[in-house]
């Protein structure tokens, strides 16, 4: 299993197209990848230009393969410019619920 965290800090003009494109990313992700376990979307309470991807996978090989997803490098190609800022990617393993818990 693994687990990944990513901040993002979208520039304010650009919070409307950076939502669709995350959100298309998103629902494809759960959808047409079998190692995809969940992916979730979330904008920060007090900086509605901050949002946090939460990500799971499979394994290495799961997130390899999102990674070369046509909907992942859609966003990867677009979003770049709406940025403020660098992503910033933790990696984090799973501890509770186990791993069999998860789909």
């Amino acid at each position: 299993m693994l687990i990944l965290h990513v901040t993002v800090q979208v520039k304010s003009e650009h919070v409307s197209e950076f939502l669709q494109l995350a959100r298309y990313d998103a629902e494809h992700s759960e959808e047409d990848e079998p190692g995809c376990l969940r992916f979730d979307v979330i904008q920060d309470r007090d900086d509605p230009n901050r949002f946090y991807f939460y990500e799971v996978y499979r394994d290495e090989a799961a997130l390899e393969a999102h990674r070369q997803t046509p909907h992942f490098k859609l966003y990867a190609e677009k979003v770049q410019p709406w940025l403020a800022a660098q992503p910033e990617r933790r990696f984090g393993k799973n501890l509770i619920p186990s791993d069999a818990a998860w789909r």
